[in-house]
């Protein structure tokens, strides 16, 4: 019998002992086995330790992006393969789509985050703060990677997705990364790990692989690692209680199944937009991937008025569902991921059968097209109904992890809130409705027990990622039940792999510490003005103070000519009593104006290929006529831009082929007092040494 391997201290090696068995979930013929059986855990957590974490601290997060980067493009060019061994876990090409090159999208997500990052080891997390009257003393927070493993223990129903999703995370915040698949399906997350390894893109140590058994792997955390979990609220307990995590306080994320659910807005009505998309939304949710989503809708509430008609419109949608084998064209759903999947949605049915019944699907049969259902783990999808919500607990409290869902009736939106909360946390909900009014009120009452809420409507329908769709760069996870964690969320998922450390010091030496410059910190001479260096040879801290600018009220009134912007504090006539201003007041954008105009250097072609924006601009005092304005301009911070990828010639651009950075410049505004008077940081686009 074929074994999956681990790849686990630089090697493939297979456990000892016959393993687990694994099957084909629609055919039930053997794929092979898996075991861990005789694998030294505390070997591998220390590989993970000692090699693959300096190797990743030493990147800075550009080239830890770049590398998730160089890493999705390598997968891509696998999809047929990773596909083709998808089928034999029961999923369809949609379903596998999801998991596979949805898995791949994670990658290329958090590797443009690199932009949100600076190119260093390290970032500074918030804003500074001035700590002392004299300027000479000032705190900040900055983020570096915890020097231990992340350890990832992932669910059966998205072999791909679970473990990229995670990774993709970790490896950017400079964390290596043990994955412990579900067994069950395990043998696609190996056929991804070896393209991974394969490529060599990844550092060594960075990334093993588990498959069978966790044994006592997590007997051997330290207060450095960082443990997640996705699966049931049960096993994620147990995991959590274990001493040792417990002991070393290792920050543990748990993403749990939950009862999610779906809402119809009362405004809502046969013949609407909403009404159908309330229903091919519950459809797709029952059947995609055969209901095996974490973020799968379990709990349906229908105003009781609409009962009758919406759970038969629903009968009616899950009756067009073909069922069968996954690569014939013509099926919809698939079987789950195994026969002990069926046995265990089948005792969970029963359970919700002591208060619900069925209203569409069977336990004992399903029709299945090219397939034979007595082999494979087919199950027909399953639609309940309790209609007595408040004094049954089944619907809140058990799942059947299948396509089962049951819907139920709420009197008003207080009790359809009510009702969403005894649940007792969840990942997601969704609001059908048109009511913006309906919706505010749904969110506002109901958000603190839902990790995500999506408001759904004829307005969105199109471009909507859907109910059960996580999404990058928004947090997945949800309190109580759901595990009270946290993952991807974009910058915030990075953090969970970041040791945040809070920094004192001069304003100077912080500067130092952290390559970006600190207001009331010791600027340096350039030698030159800054806008005739090329980007390799600007310093943090270069400074130049330029010279004044006497502003009249000629000014101001041209400027308001030029921009059209009358508004009455620029006027000079007008009577100031009762207002802000002693008298006429210059336009802070006048100001930022003459700003560029004195720090702006010649007429002539310099590495400054363009003013890229500005971010924090504050007007912090008037100017008035008469007064004297002078900039203090400083390089604040300098940031890689990547050349454009362009496959196809017809997309160049004028400027694609120019190697550049981008500057950050501190621009402080100054009176004839030496009072600020206004801030902001500009961006500008600089070119590199041209190669010569």
């Amino acid at each position: 019998m074929n074994k999956l391997g681990n790849y686990i201290t630089g090697n493939w090696i297979t456990g000892d002992g016959d393993g687990q068995a694994l099957y084909n979930a629609v055919t039930a013929d053997i794929i092979g086995a898996a075991s861990t059986k005789g694998l030294d855990f505390k070997s591998i957590t220390d590989y993970a330790r000692t090699v693959g974490n300096p190797a990743l601290r030493k990147m800075t997060f550009h080239a830890r992006g770049n590398m998730l980067k160089a890493l999705a493009l390598h997968l891509r060019n696998h999809l047929d393969k990773f596909y083709a061994i998808s089928y034999q876990s029961g999923a369809t090409k949609a379903d596998s789509w999801v998991d596979i090159e949805g898995g791949i999208g994670n990658l290329f997500a958090n590797a443009s985050l690199r932009r949100k990052f600076p190119d260093e080891v390290f970032c500074i997390d918030g804003e500074s703060h001035n700590l002392g009257k004299n300027n000479t003393f000032m705190g900040t927070h900055i983020l570096t990677p915890k020097e231990g493993v992340a350890i990832h223990i992932n669910a059966f129903n998205f072999p791909v997705w679970g473990m990229l999703e995670k990774i993709a995370v970790n490896l950017l915040a400079g964390m290596p990364c043990i994955v412990k698949p579900a067994t069950v399906t395990s043998y696609l997350t190996e056929a991804v790990v070896k393209e991974i390894i394969a490529s060599k893109i990844l550092p060594e140590g960075s990334l093993q692989l588990i498959c069978g058994s966790a044994g006592d792997l997590l007997d051997h955390v330290t207060s450095q690692d960082v443990v997640t979990f996705t699966g049931s609220a049960a096993t994620g307990l147990m995991l959590k209680s274990n001493p040792h995590i417990l002991r070393e306080n290792v920050p543990f994320t748990m993403e749990a199944d939950s009862l999610n659910c779906i809402v119809l807005g009362e405004d809502a009505a046969p013949g609407t937009a909403e009404w159908d998309i309330f229903v091919k939304e519950v459809r797709r949710e029952m059947t995609l991937k055969a209901g095996q989503r974490c973020t799968g809708i379990r709990r349906i509430f229908v105003p009781e008025n609409k009962m009758e008609d919406m759970w038969k419109a629903i009968a009616a949608s899950l009756a067009q569902t073909t069922i069968g084998n996954p690569l014939n064209e013509k099926v919809r759903m698939g079987s789950l991921a195994g026969q002990t999947q069926r046995l265990e949605v089948k005792e969970q049915v029963q359970k919700l059968l002591a208060s619900s019944q069925i209203i569409y699907g069977s336990l004992d049969s399903v029709k299945v097209i090219d397939a034979d259902a007595s082999k494979g783990a087919f199950i027909s999808p399953v639609l309940l109904m309790n209609d007595k919500p408040h004094s049954s607990s089944e619907p809140h409290n058990i799942e059947a992890f299948g396509p089962v869902s049951t819907i139920m009736p709420y009197k008003n939106m207080d009790d359809a809130i009510a009702l969403s909360k005894l649940g007792k946390g969840s990942l997601v909900s969704t609001i059908v409705t048109a009511d913006h009014t309906t919706a505010r009120q749904y969110i506002v009452g109901a958000a603190s027990h839902h990790g995500r809420i999506l408001v759904l409507n004829n307005e969105c329908a199109k471009e909507s990622t859907g109910h059960g769709s996580p999404l990058p760069l928004l947090v997945h996870g949800g309190p109580g039940r759901a595990g009270g964690g946290e993952e991807m969320g974009g910058i915030r998922g990075v953090k969970h792999y970041l040791q945040r450390t809070a920094l004192q010091g001069s304003p100077t030496t912080i500067t130092a510490i952290t390559n970006v410059y600190q207001p009331n910190a010791a600027g340096k001479d350039p030698g030159k003005h800054p806008f005739k260096k090329y980007f390799e040879e600007l310093e943090i801290g270069d400074q130049i103070i330029t010279e004044k600018r006497t502003i009249t009220s000629e000014d101001i009134d041209k400027f308001a000519d030029l921009s059209s912007d009358h508004f009455y504090a620029h006027i000079k006539t007008t009577d100031f009593t009762g207002t802000m201003f002693e008298q006429q007041v210059a336009h802070g954008y006048f100001i930022m104006s003459i700003a560029a105009g004195l720090f702006v250097d010649s007429y002539e072609k310099n590495p400054v290929l363009l003013n890229y924006g500005i971010d924090e601009l504050r007007f912090t005092k008037p100017v008035y006529p008469g007064a004297e304005v002078y900039i203090r301009f400083t390089c604040k911070e300098k940031l890689p831009n990547d050349k454009r990828v362009i496959e196809n010639p017809e997309d160049f651009k004028r400027g694609d082929d120019i190697d550049k950075g981008i500057v950050k410049w501190l621009v402080e505004f100054f009176d004839e007092t030496n009072e600020v008077t206004g801030v902001a940081t500009i961006l500008t686009m600089v070119a590199k040494l041209p190669n010569i």
